[in-house]
């Protein structure tokens, strides 16, 4: 499993989102599409690039006398990571009554997310037991 820390917020992760849509950019180029949009000022942006460089998630390399960044972490390793952190503090010690909360829920939105929920759950339990 690769070392990283999850994004902190929204905007670490908004940046992030916006890196692997694109496979590599420039602080320019994800200060224009993300930091601007929201008002935010280009050292803002570049804030965000380095933390998420310490936090292990992007690397750096020079291009044409300019940094241009890239994902090291993919896509699909840091959502599992951040449901797994989201679901330990939403469960908490006790996960019966958060998880019956949680079904009441779905059903609320849109019944039939319960069908598609349980067909993952079935395709989950499929691989674990070799079928």
């Amino acid at each position: 499993m690769p070392n990283f820390r999850l994004p902190a917020d929204d905007l670490e992760y908004a940046v992030l989102r916006c890196l692997w849509d694109l496979r590599s950019a420039s602080v320019r180029e994800l200060h224009e599409r993300v930091g601007a949009p929201e008002g935010l000022v280009y050292t803002t942006t570049a804030k965000v690039v380095d933390r998420l460089r310490d936090k292990g998630l992007i690397e750096r390399h020079r291009q044409r006398g300019a940094f241009v960044y890239t994902p090291c972490i993919q896509r699909g390793v840091v959502e599992r990571a951040r449901a797994r952190q989201l679901l330990t503090r939403f469960l908490g010690p006790g996960p019966h009554a958060p998880v019956a909360a949680l079904v009441d829920a779905v059903d609320d939105i849109d019944p039939r997310l319960l069908d598609a929920l349980e067909l993952a759950i079935q395709a989950r339990k499929g691989t674990e037991h070799g079928t």
